[in-house]
């Protein structure tokens, strides 16, 4: 693959992530029924730079939590070439009953991983909304989910890939857009 566009760097990330801190609290009324969940691996680190976000416009802490979603996947045969399931881990210790449960992923692409990381929160209780951030959505949806916040939509074609880079996992802040050849 070979890098065709920086389309986000850090200083357009923050920016994005600020954006979207100030549309969860006015979207949501506050913040009081709400929890952040992180779809690792980049998910997470999202959430958590969100959850700080939020916390220097609130003056209080967001519930928050993480789901590692490989075991609700529809395509975990597909994805894996041992065939051997994974672990999951679910760090939610609030409830999620009767709150908003607010997922964070860094793209969104077929809506695969969405839906497994719902199914995933609903095994965990019943919550009045899930709501959907994303730093970047990229179309192409095989199914029907669609963000509540997002970041920057960058159309792509199926031949490319959008790659988030975050200073946690990958010593820098940038979204590119790659071509398969």
């Amino acid at each position: 693959m070979t890098e065709k566009a920086n389309i986000l760097d850090e200083q357009a990330i923050g920016r994005a992530l600020t954006r979207i801190a100030y549309e969860i609290i006015e979207r949501n009324k506050g913040i009081d029924d709400c929890i952040l969940v992180g779809i690792k691996t980049r998910g997470v680190y999202l959430a958590d730079r969100l959850s700080k976000k939020i916390e220097q416009i609130e003056g209080k802490a967001i519930r928050s939590g993480e789901l590692d979603i490989t075991l609700y996947r529809d395509d975990l045969q597909t994805k894996h070439d041992d065939n051997e399931p994974r672990v999951h881990q679910v760090d939610i210790s609030h409830d999620v009953n009767d709150r908003k449960v607010i997922l964070v992923d860094d793209v969104l692409y077929t809506g695969r991983t969405v839906r497994a990381a719902m199914d995933a929160v609903m095994d965990l209780g019943r919550p009045s909304q899930i709501q959907l951030a994303v730093l970047v959505d990229r179309g192409h949806r095989e199914l029907p989910i669609r963000p509540d916040f997002v970041g920057k939509n960058i159309p792509t074609s199926n031949l490319e890939r959008v790659v988030v880079n975050l200073q946690e996992a990958d010593d820098e802040d940038s979204v590119t857009i790659h071509s398969k050849k």
